[in-house]
């Protein structure tokens, strides 16, 4: 059964930092895209992050200034994803989940592309 799990959410003061990692049990992991979304209080799952099998292309979304600060990286040999966010804002405050998917596709920003995800780790910046 696969399974993706998350950790190293929790409350940090704005400014902050915390990091994010994600274990997938996943044959092959080295063959999936791996990705992190976002969940705030309210609204839709949004893409955060996303990283190639191989991990030399990533690709950040481009609200929130996610790129100058956030960082997502792999270890293929830990079957592991992590997400590395610095500066932290209260805007960046929700429900964090890993994601999945073997697809070859370019629509990496979207949820419905993805085929395996975590539980979801809780992230509060307070201001």
């Amino acid at each position: 059964q696969a399974q993706l799990v998350e950790s190293g959410g929790g409350l940090v003061q704005a400014g902050g930092s915390l990091r994010l990692s994600c274990t997938a049990s996943l044959h092959f992991f080295s063959r999936y895209t791996m990705a992190w979304f976002r969940q705030a209080p309210g609204k839709e799952r949004a893409f955060v992050a996303s990283i190639s099998p191989s991990g030399l292309t990533t690709r950040y979304t481009e609200t929130g200034s996610v790129a100058g600060r956030f960082t997502i990286s792999r270890d293929n040999g830990l079957n592991t994803v992590s997400l590395q966010m610095n500066s932290l804002k209260p805007d960046d405050t929700g429900v964090y989940f890993c994601a999945a998917t073997s697809y070859a596709t370019t629509r990496l920003n979207q949820s419905e592309m993805y085929t395996h995800w975590g539980q979801g780790t809780q992230v509060t910046v307070s201001s």
